[in-house]
C-alpha cells in the first residue's frame, strides 16, 4: 500500500540510501580488519603461541644473525686456528660459535668438507639449543595495541631464527644416525655442560625435565613448540612440520624426573646458592618430587662424565677434536699446582712412552725434545707451544689410561684419590681401580680391597667378603704389601689353631 502510494521511482530511491548506509560501516570494518592483520604481521609476538614472524622471509641470508669476518672467511689456510678459537668459545657458552660449530663439522661450506663429521655438527647444535644465550629476551619492549611485545632491534628475532634452523639441522643429523651414534651425541653434550660447573649441571637438569622444553628452554617458547609439532613459526614446509614436529631432535633427551633432580643436586654440590633454590623449586613443583632426594644422593655420588676428556678423534684428514674445558676454581688451579710437586715426573714419562711419543720413559721434563712436546700438543690440539704444561700432563695419564695402559690407570686414580692434578672424586677413582684391576693390576686390587674393607658412602658399600679376597688376589700376584697383610691374618689363624 504505501510503496503504491509513493511509487516505483521514489521507492527505489529510498532502497538504495539504506543499502547505501548499511554498506558504509561494513567497509569501515573490513579496512580496520585489514589494518590490524597488517599490524599483527609486522610486530613480534614474543614467545606465546604460534603467531607471525618478523623474520619470515624467505631466504636464510636475510634472517640469519651476522657473524664477524674473523668467522665467515674462508680460513683456507687457517682453519685449524679458526677451530681452536672456536671451540674455545663454544666451551665457554658463547652460542653463535656453538652454531658456527655445528656448521663448519655439517661441512656446510666446501672448504670443510675435509673436517665433515655429522656426530660433532650435531652436538654443537644441540649445545646452541640447550644455550640459554638462544632464546632469553633481551631488547624487547610493550608496544601497546596491536604492536604487543616486539625488539626494538633484529637481535631477537635473528636469534629465533637461528635456532629454528638449528632444530631443522639436528632433526635431520639424528633421523640418519645409528642409536649409537645418537648416544654419543647425547653424551658429548653431558661432558661439555658438566665442564661448566652449576651452570652446566642446571641446564643439564632442565633437558629431562618434562615441564621445561626438548632443549631446557620455557615450554611455551615458539621454537620448542614447532618442535613438538604444535605449531610454529612457518618456513619451509612449516605446515607439514606444524603436524609432525621434530621427533629425533626431541627425543635426544628424555624426560626423566631422577635426572633432572640428580643433575640439579650435583649444581648444589659445586656451591652455587641459586643452584640449591631450583633445586627446591624443584621439589615443590610437581607431586612425589620432594621424595627423590633418599635416594638420589647415592647415585649423585656415583655419578661421574661420559668421558675422562672430550673424545679425541679426528676426521680424515682433519684436525683433532680438542678439549677446552679449563680448570675452574681454586679447587682445580691447587690440585694442577701438586703435579709439580707431589707426582713424579716418571709416571708422564711412562705415558708417554705408551702413546709411542718416546722410545723411552722420561724422568725429567728436560728429557723431552721440542718436537715430542709438540707432538703431544698436536694429539690433544692444543697449540704448539712446545711447553708441557701442567693440564698437558695430566691429560697425557688421561690419554694412557683412555687408551688402556693399566699402568697410566691406576696412577689416574691415584690423582683422583688424592687430589693431585685433578680435584679429590672418590668415583672416579673407584672407577679407574676397578679398570686396572679387571687388567690384573695387583696394586689396584688392594686399594679396591681397602674401598670394600673400609666402605666409601654412595661409592663402594663395605663388604668384608669382598675386602679379604681382593687382597688375597692381590698377594698372589705378587704385591708387597697385600702379601705381608695376608701372612699377618695366616699367622694369627694359626696361632688360634694351636690354642685349641
Amino acid at each position: 500500500m504505501v510503496r503504491g502510494l509513493m511509487g516505483e521511482g521514489e521507492a527505489n530511491q529510498t532502497d538504495g540510501r539504506r543499502s547505501d548506509r548499511s554498506r558504509g560501516p561494513v567497509a569501515i570494518a573490513a579496512i580496520a580488519g585489514v589494518l590490524a592483520l597488517t599490524a599483527l604481521g609486522m610486530a613480534s609476538c614474543g614467545d606465546r603461541g604460534s603467531g607471525l614472524r618478523f623474520w619470515q622471509r624467505g631466504d636464510t641470508a636475510s634472517n640469519a644473525c651476522p657473524r664477524p669476518a674473523s668467522l665467515t672467511g674462508s680460513e683456507f689456510n687457517a682453519q685449524e686456528t679458526g677451530l681452536r678459537a672456536l671451540r674455545r668459545a663454544a666451551f665457554r657458552g658463547d652460542f653463535f660459535a656453538q652454531l658456527e660449530l655445528g656448521s663448519r663439522y655439517a661441512a656446510v661450506r666446501a672448504t670443510d668438507k675435509n673436517i665433515e663429521d655429522p656426530i660433532e655438527s650435531a652436538t654443537w647444535y644441540a649445545m646452541a639449543l640447550a644455550n640459554d644465550e638462544g632464546y632469553a629476551p633481551i631488547n624487547r619492549v610493550d608496544r601497546g595495541g596491536f604492536g604487543g611485545w616486539r625488539p626494538l632491534s633484529k637481535y631477537d628475532d635473528c636469534r629465533a631464527f637461528e635456532r629454528h634452523m638449528a632444530y631443522q639441522r639436528l632433526d635431520r643429523q639424528l633421523g640418519q644416525m645409528t642409536r649409537e651414534e645418537q648416544e654419543s651425541v647425547r653424551d658429548r653434550v653431558v661432558y661439555v655442560l658438566s665442564t661448566q660447573d652449576a651452570e652446566g649441571f642446571r641446564t643439564l637438569a632442565r633437558l629431562h625435565d618434562g615441564l621445561y622444553g626438548p632443549f631446557g628452554e620455557p615450554e611455551d617458547n615458539r621454537e620448542a613448540r614447532e618442535a613438538w609439532g604444535r605449531g610454529g613459526s612457518g618456513g619451509p614446509d612449516s605446515r607439514d612440520r606444524r603436524r609432525r614436529g621434530y621427533l629425533a631432535a626431541t627425543s635426544l633427551f628424555p624426560r626423566n624426573d631422577v635426572d633432572a633432580y640428580l643433575y640439579n643436586y650435583l649444581a648444589v654440590q659445586t656451591g652455587d646458592v641459586g643452584a640449591y633454590v631450583l633445586m627446591k623449586d624443584f621439589e615443590k613443583s610437581a607431586p612425589r618430587r620432594d621424595q627423590y632426594s633418599r635416594f638420589v644422593e647415592a647415585k649423585a655420588r656415583q655419578w661421574t662424565p661420559p668421558f675422562e676428556f672430550y673424545p679425541n678423534e679426528a676426521p680424515a684428514s682433519g684436525v683433532p677434536f680438542s678439549d677446552e674445558s679449563r680448570p675452574r676454581g681454586d679447587a682445580y688451579e691447587y690440585a694442577l699446582t701438586r703435579m709439580g710437586t707431589e707426582l713424579p715426573f716418571i709416571h708422564v714419562g711412562r705415558a708417554l712412552r705408551y702413546l709411542g711419543i718416546t722410545e723411552t720413559a722420561a724422568t725429567r721434563p728436560e728429557d723431552l725434545s721440542k718436537r715430542q712436546i709438540e707432538t703431544l700438543e698436536a694429539m690433544l690440539g692444543h697449540p704448539m707451544e712446545s711447553r708441557l704444561s701442567y693440564l698437558e700432563r695430566v691429560r697425557a695419564i688421561q690419554l694412557a689410561a683412555v687408551n688402556g695402559s693399566s699402568e697410566a690407570q691406576l696412577v689416574l686414580a691415584v690423582m683422583y684419590a688424592e687430589g693431585i692434578g685433578l680435584p679429590a672424586d672418590y668415583a672416579r677413582a673407584f672407577k679407574w681401580f676397578d679398570e686396572a684391576s679387571r687388567q690384573g693390576s695387583p696394586e689396584a686390587k688392594f686399594a679396591m680391597s681397602s674401598y670394600f674393607a673400609l666402605g666409601v658412602s654412595g661409592v663402594a658399600d663395605q663388604d668384608k667378603a669382598q675386602a679379604v679376597a681382593l687382597r688375597i688376589d692381590s698377594a698372589l700376584s705378587g704385591f708387597g704389601p697385600s702379601a705381608a697383610r695376608l701372612q699377618a691374618v695366616l699367622a694369627q689363624v694359626s696361632r688360634s689353631q694351636q690354642r685349641r
